[in-house]
């Protein structure tokens, strides 16, 4: 549950490419605190700029101006270990399953490898099976129809449920997830939705959900940040931003959402 300690936190995060006449400022000077199990949603449009902020949060890409605090202290990830460090506390997952696995790696290795990440290299083999399949189990898939498979022999919803297992084995205190259920059908949709609570409620962990579905954000988020142009315009209680916005483009967002009690506009398209 959302408690009042902030666990990540920026100061004019900014992040710029190119030079001179050619640059492009993807964000720009974005201020957030994120607090201790809360949910958070970044929504905006294709190049809005979320994605390259999730980027510079995961450690991916350095920002260009600004700073990033994590659990109160100025994150320090200039070394290889240090950024190591970094990501067992915080975690992703991405839009696309199948870019997300090493084609040439056994779905044993790819959860081997989660329990190796938080100190459980030495434990024995029955143990870690054994946590293998308590983590399979979780999202519901058998561990004993994966065992000595590839990522590839899944289908997509198996990947994301799979993305999900290894999430529960590395119990991250910050899941960054990008598009999660863009790939797949609306009932399995729902389903990783409420996996990903559940997971949040069994380890206390922060989601931040980047996405331009502005109904996913509010079924999901305690509060929610708009994002246009690398800025945050408006952000907020779910609730606040999404029934009552004040800015345009939040308003804007929302009309482009069809309803079914309504004619759909299709004049725009």
């Amino acid at each position: 549950m959302k408690s009042d300690k902030v666990i990540l936190s920026g100061k004019g995060v900014t992040k710029i490419f190119g030079f001179g006449s050619n640059k492009t400022v993807a964000v720009d000077h974005v201020d957030f605190s994120f607090r201790e199990g809360e949910v958070i949603s970044i929504v905006g449009e294709s190049g809005s700029g979320k994605t390259t902020l999730a980027k510079i949060l995961l450690g991916l890409l350095k920002q260009t101006e600004g700073e990033i605090y994590f659990d109160g202290q100025l994150r320090d990830i200039r070394s290889h270990s240090k950024k190591k460090a970094y990501w067992q506390n915080i975690q992703a997952i991405f839009q696309d399953p199948f870019s997300s696995y090493n084609v040439f790696r056994k779905i044993d290795a790819v959860l081997l490898d989660c329990i190796r990440m938080r100190g459980g290299g030495r434990l024995p083999y029955d143990k870690k099976r054994e946590m293998m399949r308590e983590a399979c189990s979780f999202v519901n898939l058998k561990f004993d129809e994966l065992t000595n498979k590839y990522p590839f022999e899944l289908s997509g919803g198996q990947q994301q449920r799979l993305m999900i297992a290894r999430i529960f084995l590395l119990k991250p205190k910050i899941l960054l997830a990008d598009e999660p259920t863009s790939m797949i059908d609306a009932c399995s949709r729902a389903t990783i939705l409420d996996m990903l609570m559940d997971l949040r409620n069994e380890v206390g962990m922060t989601p931040i959900f980047i996405t331009h579905d502005i109904g996913l954000a509010y079924y999901v988020s305690d509060t929610v940040y708009i994002m246009e142009h690398g800025k945050f315009v408006e952000s907020g209680s779910a609730d606040a931003v999404i029934l009552h916005p004040k800015k345009q483009y939040t308003q804007r967002l929302l009309s482009d959402v069809p309803k079914l009690h309504e004619e759909w506009d299709l004049s725009t398209v």
